[in-house]
């Protein structure tokens, strides 16, 4: 959020941390430690250092089942899902599973609008003959009941990988394996699908590495996946703990060090990023839209495609298919938000404005939107009001459609996916289906049933959420002397990542001169302040243009960043927040 949002500002706690090399900044040390990393050694990011898979319940079945596979030959088919952590886990599980010796492998991916989310009877009832002898789920399969039970009527096994959180019944698989099982006993709840199956495959090696698999030549090198694994780990917001960072920050550097697969480099090109440069940021907003972008509005195949190409020229051509599709998929989204911002406006309601009490969770709908872009609305509206958010859509291409596909967003202290099942359990058969994380959920339901949950939606966050847990503040990391404000920090701040979700970036407050103003674009608001010591620093605000000149003094809540656009190497504040100051 950008803009004079009048949001508070509370300065994050640093616990007491072990003392720090001298070559490291303190303000580095300081952020580091108000997110968990207290000493030098627990901020070293090595592949050595990934949680044990042995305590993963279900690994080992997992790996019998696909050496089994392997040894028979057995015809292997990959469901994946129609977002970027789905597509991604799909590309590692081909990828993978081809190197470790699987001759027959392919692919399917439910169309949102046909089969619904995950492994559905639908989608086994269009498998064509020969069928598969074993499915392995990827990113989703926990809540497939029906789907799972339809295969195995087919006499296909069975294999789920996924991070989703279970319901109360379990679908009758061969093999489960996902952190948030009830039993399990990982110590990272935190797995994003394709992480999952990446565990899988590092499970399977090791297996056929003591079946003597190997002693013929080399072992497959599983690292060349790790691009993969942190794009999907990104994209798909989960909490970035130390197991995903250190996920992360490999896959990272391999794509740095230009030895990211062919797809992923054509995105980073299509994209305009650089990919020596490439951070967690990039991987979050610009390389995962374009490949959701598929799965929201046409098919994800072409994303899982460009992904699987190994020739830069063919997946060149399929990245600038799926950022024409992205192109696309934004002017949808902006007229979707547009319609549901308006909804809400008619209330008389002004950005900022506390809302009426019974509107504490906020439910929106329109006849003629695309159920694959209502999450990114919901996203949206739950950013502008600061309230837990549901948007939904016709289930099919059809305004008339009997269901409605709804995509949720929530606020933190508000668990999204238990809130789903608490309306269930309040009014049992509301809900057709749900399932999701804390943050994020999808659910379907009756068309004539919208009203009703919209309600019980709004009963339960008034009853779960207080006015406390409905004022956004800005949690920042406090205040940067003026002569630190530079380059050398901008870089040391950079190189601490990966930054996301649940290790959020940097963020500062101070106050500042304002030496000179202009507008970019007639919408991005382009600064030279400067700091109590007199030094100057470039700040930009995008979609910062309020149509007023800014005062000539400003707290700005703001991230330090590199400015390297064009040839320069500079320092620039991105500007979060500002408001007048004394």
């Amino acid at each position: 959020m950008t803009g004079t949002s009048g949001r508070p500002v509370r300065v994050r706690p640093v616990p007491e941390h072990a003392p720090w090399p001298r070559q490291v900044h303190p303000v580095v040390a300081r952020v580091l430690a108000a997110r968990g990393v207290l000493s030098p050694d627990s901020a070293e990011l090595r592949l050595r250092d990934l949680l044990d898979p042995g305590s993963l319940s279900g690994l080992e079945e997992a790996a019998a089942l696909l050496q089994e596979a392997i040894d028979r030959s057995w015809r292997i088919l990959v469901v994946g899902d129609f977002d970027c952590d789905g597509a991604t886990a799909t590309a590692v599980a081909l990828r993978g599973l081809r190197a470790l010796g699987a001759r027959a492998v392919d692919f399917r991916v439910p169309h949102r609008m046909r089969h619904g989310y995950g492994l559905s009877p639908q989608l086994v009832a269009e498998l064509e003959s020969p069928l598969p002898d074993l499915i392995i789920t990827v990113d989703n399969g926990i809540s497939s009941l029906e789907g799972v039970a339809a295969a195995r009527a087919a006499g296909i096994r069975v294999l789920i990988t996924d991070h989703h959180l279970p319901g109360a019944e379990l679908p009758q698989a061969q093999v489960i394996v996902n952190p948030n099982l009830d039993d399990d006993g990982f110590p990272s709840k935190h797995l994003a699908g394709v992480g999952v199956m990446f565990y899988v495959l590092l499970a399977l090696r090791a297996r056929l590495r003591e079946a003597g698999r190997f002693a013929a030549g080399a072992e497959p090198d599983l690292s060349g996946l790790l691009d993969l694994v942190a794009l999907g780990t990104v994209a798909d917001l989960v909490a970035l703990d130390q197991n995903n960072r250190i996920l992360v920050a490999a896959g990272l550097k391999r794509i740095r060090a230009g030895r990211g697969v062919a797809g992923i480099q054509a995105l980073i090109d299509v994209s305009g990023r650089k990919a020596d440069r490439l951070n967690a940021e990039d991987l979050g907003f610009a390389l995962g839209p374009r490949i959701n972008a598929a799965g929201r509005l046409d098919d994800m195949r072409l994303g899982i495609e460009c992904l699987l190409e190994d020739d830069p020229a063919r997946a060149l051509d399929m990245a600038g298919r799926l950022d024409a599709i992205n192109q696309e998929r934004r002017a949808l989204q902006s007229e979707m938000t547009d319609e549901a911002m308006a909804e809400l406006e008619q209330l008389g309601l002004e950005q900022g404005d506390a809302l009426p009490q019974w509107q504490v969770g906020l439910c929106v709908f329109a006849p003629h939107w695309h159920a694959g872009v209502v999450g990114l609305v919901a996203s949206k509206v739950k950013e502008r009001w600061h309230r837990p958010a549901a948007a939904f859509a016709p289930a099919e291409e059809d305004a008339d459609a009997a269901m409605l596909r709804g995509s949720c967003r929530s606020i933190p202290g508000f668990h999204i996916r238990d809130a789903l099942a608490e309306v269930q359990a309040r009014h049992p058969g509301l809900i057709e289906r749900f399932g999701g994380h804390a943050m994020a959920a999808g659910l379907t339901l009756r068309r004539d049933r919208y009203e009703a949950f919209a309600a019980a939606f709004d009963d339960v966050a008034r009853t779960r959420l207080d006015a406390s847990m409905l004022d956004p503040e800005w949690l920042t990391d406090g205040a940067l002397a003026g002569d630190v404000v530079n380059r050398t920090l901008a870089e040391q701040l950079e190189d601490a990542g990966p930054w996301g979700q649940a290790f959020p970036p940097p963020l500062f407050c101070d106050c500042f001169e304002v030496l000179e103003w202009r507008v970019l674009r007639e919408r991005h608001l382009k600064l030279v302040l400067a700091t109590d010591c007199g030094a100057e620093v470039s700040a930009i605000e995008f979609n910062g243009w309020l149509g007023e000149p800014p005062p000539t003094r400003l707290r700005v809540v703001y991230q330090l960043q590199r400015d390297d656009f064009g040839r320069r190497r500079a320092t620039q504040l991105l500007v979060r927040d500002r408001q007048p100051a004394a």
